[in-house]
């Protein structure tokens, strides 16, 4: 069988003063996949593009971009891949096409080449008629979109992008989300893609990986992962301690494990009966509430279930 485009096992990262940013990770992503890794800041999703992107050198574990070892064959994993980073890296002093043309002449891609892929890439961004002016005439989005298409010049089998909206105003962000939608289809790069957006991850990745404090603690398909908690959840805004009250319900059998509290309110999946039962029932044990509501599950839900943190921090 052809080799997986990422692979990690057992990878770590621990830096100086005994911080873990990392915990031992294992996952793979199959060739043509977006996959993202989705977490809060500090979840160790950074860390992790960078020790897979050779950026970061890994205390212990492995980890391979199409078979090639990250660390002991770090050339060959880092001409497998391309990277475009958290924080901007164009030269805002030069002329779009420039940043283009050294990025391609970084890249080993020849002057012919590399005319023919700058043409097709400006084209396909968006960017043709913006070339020739300087970067720091761009707006922010156009400035995102020409790193990426910078990325692609050197045609990686894989490609990083690590937060690549954030910081941009809520339309910008979602032109982006289009663009990089189309990434696969248009260039057949495999991507992986780091979030704290929930909307990015359900829209644009065939599977989620989600981090908590350097560890995995989930990873399947966002379908799958929402369908585990059925079609609605019902929220109660308890009027007692929520902690006390969801340890109540679920030793009467009200709410199952994958309910959980958030300040005042406690969230329960509701699948084999209807809200209204649920709310006799917590009526009919003794619990007083002020507000109730039902709706359809989100990623949000499944990383409260999971670690009790939120993922929009």
């Amino acid at each position: 069988m052809n080799a997986p485009a990422i692979s990690a096992r057992g990878l770590t990262k621990t830096w100086a003063g005994g911080v873990e940013a990392v915990k031992g990770i294992d996952f793979d992503v199959h060739s043509g996949e977006v996959f993202g890794l989705l977490g809060p800041n500090g979840a160790g999703k950074s860390t992790t593009v960078g020790m897979l992107t050779t950026t970061v050198r890994p205390t212990s574990g492995s980890a391979a971009l199409h078979g090639r070892d990250v660390v002991t064959d770090a050339i060959s994993a880092r001409a497998a891949s391309a990277v475009v980073f958290q924080d901007p890296v164009v030269d805002r002093a030069l002329t779009g096409r420039r940043n283009f043309e050294i990025h391609a002449r970084l890249w080993g891609v020849s002057p012919d080449e590399a005319h023919g892929r700058i043409n097709e890439l400006a084209d396909s961004f968006d960017l043709a008629d913006l070339l020739d002016r300087p970067v720091a005439t761009y707006s922010g989005g156009q400035r995102r979109r020409l790193e990426i298409a910078r990325a692609l010049v050197s045609r990686p089998r894989v490609l990083f992008l690590d937060e690549p909206t954030v910081g941009l105003d809520p339309r910008i962000r979602y032109e982006l989300i289009d663009v990089i939608g189309g990434l696969r289809a248009r260039f057949g790069a495999t991507v992986l893609l780091t979030t704290h957006y929930l909307d990015e991850a359900e829209r644009l990745c065939d599977r989620v990986g989600i981090m908590h404090a350097g560890r995995i603690v989930a990873l399947d398909e966002p379908g799958a992962l929402l369908g585990a908690l059925g079609d609605q959840v019902l929220e109660v805004r308890v009027d007692t301690d929520p902690t006390v009250a969801l340890t109540h319900l679920r030793r009467h059998g009200v709410a199952d494990s994958d309910a959980f509290a958030v300040g005042a309110t406690v969230t329960i999946p509701v699948r084999s009966q209807s809200s209204d039962v649920v709310l006799a029932a917590i009526r009919d044990h003794g619990i007083a509430f002020s507000a109730t509501g039902t709706r359809p599950p989100t990623l949000d839900d499944v990383y409260l279930r999971l670690t009790g943190d939120t993922l929009a921090a």
